[in-house]
């Protein structure tokens, strides 16, 4: 995980508590409300998302900005592709 990200979030997506595969699953729905190009921030407690969401952002077209831990939670930065 990264020391810090610096990008502006276009939207917040708060998945914590949730286990896989729902935080990716709510990702998806979420990203499809946003416009190509702008930003997701996701923020969950499920230590499976470090793989998950680079993989999904990956498989699903889009960019995988980065990610931070800081002690159970895990935010991430995903900018939607085409």
């Amino acid at each position: 995980m990264g020391d810090g990200i610096d990008v502006k979030a276009d939207s917040v997506l708060d998945v914590k508590g949730l286990c896989c595969p729902m935080p990716v699953v709510k990702a998806k729905k979420a990203m499809d409300a946003l416009e190509v190009g702008q930003v997701l921030e996701i923020v969950g407690t499920d230590p499976g998302s470090k793989g998950d969401m680079p993989a999904w952002a990956n498989r699903a077209g889009h960019e995988f900005l980065g990610a931070t831990e800081d002690g159970e939670v895990f935010t991430f930065w995903v900018r939607k592709g085409k």
